[in-house]
């Protein structure tokens, strides 16, 4: 407080040692008071020190090992970013701080803004949404509106059954009907089955390209096609892009919707679910319905423009989740256009490499070939599942992959290396889940259905951990 006053004007100081010095009744009302003490443990500083530190090790993170879940989750976040997100000038700033005492800020989010159109083939884009499904609502509420000003009643949206989760769920949230698409084994959808549910009142089809078992959609130019003959967008679910950018972009590939998740494609630590950063894009058509306030450049000033008729309002407080979004511009121009190019180019080579030494041992539901990820369908002696064998992952030191997603394909272990892992990091894995599924699930099965064994909790019952956790500390 008194940092701030020193840098105000000496009459605000003056008003506020008045306001001060006046009495106030702060008393707290009885029945608010607290009858007894918090009942805190009492720790000598060293032994808190080495509570925290020892906690600490005990997480996951990709300064010790490899992490297989990839852009999905968690991939390299160059440190200049954290050491940049850390400067005061950014942290200290409060989003409703007039427009012109944030110029610097607001530049950034408009260039990043340019920066993703250039990415990704969308025309405009808005950084408000907080996450990947948060920008699936906000796209899929810009499709409701677009609909509404043309006057056309469409309430369904086609998910194929290979998508992300969260498509079926962000549809039904946003007050559409939700039409299922049975895709082809590897995922990919079959031109006929679409045209039978694509009917006048399907509104958009979601799509991932490459879809979830890393096989891009050959046929992507005809739908694009087929729907829009029948007045249906395309909404392209960017979690994926990863493998795309410098290579294709959605907005050449018919889509007229799309979300981008800066926290994964462009890096940003999100591990354990959080901070996420969703941005919108959409073609200029539907520019209009874009979230309030944009940021928009007038008179070599950059200002907040809340007063657009047709916007469909906000979807969040404030601007947007401006750590993630400054990470995602630092990564931009560190890299260039060029250096995105590379990213893609490496993260597909280094999970056809993986591909590769798995396919012939084990079965890979959509085949030899994959774009930056790929799934494996593991069938272990004696019983052991995927999920044993990703517990007993852990007992090597390595994260466990996404399991039992996607749904269509049994017993599913998901892999994604991405773009930043050596050649020798990704042998060391591959020759720990061959010895685990060839040799222990045949010599020593018990084990690996008693995995983890090293790590600081045994195997735990999962829904129940996760519906009725533990949150206190006695």
């Amino acid at each position: 407080m008194e940092k701030l006053l020193n840098e105000l004007s000496s009459e605000c100081k003056a008003a506020y040692e008045i306001n001060c010095d006046m009495e106030t009744d702060v008393s707290i009302p009885d029945h608010l008071k607290r009858k007894s003490d918090l009942g805190l443990p009492n720790a000598a500083e060293n032994d808190l020190l080495r509570h925290f530190t020892n906690l600490s090790r005990k997480n996951y993170a990709l300064s010790t090992a490899f992490y297989p879940l990839g852009s999905c989750t968690m991939k390299y976040n160059p440190l200049i970013n954290e050491r940049i997100a850390k400067f005061e000038s950014f942290n200290m700033a409060h989003p409703y701080q007039p427009a012109e005492t944030m110029q610097g800020i607001l530049e950034i989010m408009h260039g990043l803004e340019r920066d993703l159109c250039e990415v990704s083939g969308m025309d405009a884009f808005s950084l408000q949404p907080a996450a990947g499904a948060h920008g699936e609502f906000a796209g899929l509420l810009i499709i409701a509106a677009h609909f509404k000003a043309i006057k056309e009643k469409r309430h369904k949206i086609i998910v194929p059954d290979s998508a992300h989760g969260t498509n079926p769920a962000s549809a039904a949230f946003a007050g559409y009907e939700t039409i299922p698409l049975k895709s082809e084994p590897d995922g990919s959808i079959d031109i006929e089955k679409l045209k039978e549910v694509l009917t006048k009142d399907v509104a958009a089809i979601m799509l991932t390209v490459p879809n979830t078992l890393g096989v891009f959609e050959k046929e992507i130019v005809e739908i694009s096609k087929v729907c829009h003959e029948n007045g249906t967008l395309l909404y392209y679910d960017g979690a994926n892009l990863n493998a795309l950018m410098g290579f294709a972009r959605p907005g050449d590939l018919g889509f007229d919707v799309m979300h981008i998740n800066l926290h994964k494609t462009f890096s940003s630590p999100h591990g354990g679910g959080g901070p996420g950063s969703g941005p919108v894009g959409v073609k200029s058509f539907l520019e209009q319905f874009l979230p309030v306030p944009r940021v928009e450049k007038k008179d070599e000033k950059y200002v907040l423009n809340y007063k657009k008729s047709k916007t469909i309002g906000s979807v969040k407080a404030f601007m947007g989740n401006f750590p993630v979004i400054l990470r995602a511009y630092i990564y931009i121009k560190a890299l260039g256009g060029d250096g995105l190019k590379n990213v893609s180019a490496q993260a597909v080579l280094n999970a056809n490499y993986m591909l590769a030494k798995f396919k012939d041992k084990i079965a890979v539901p959509a085949g030899g070939r994959c774009m930056h990820e790929f799934v494996l369908s593991p069938k272990a002696a004696n019983g052991i599942r995927t999920l044993d064998i990703a517990k007993r992952l852990l007992d090597y030191g390595y994260y466990a992959p996404t399991v039992y997603f996607p749904l269509i394909v049994e017993e599913a272990m998901m892999i994604e290396p991405t773009e930043t892992e050596s050649k020798e990091t990704l042998d060391k894995f591959i020759e720990i889940l061959n010895k685990i599924i060839f040799e222990e699930a045949v010599n020593e099965p018990q084990k690996v259905k008693d995995a983890p064994v090293n790590t600081p909790v045994a195997r735990l019952n999962e829904v129940e951990a996760a519906r009725k956790p533990t949150l206190k500390w006695k």
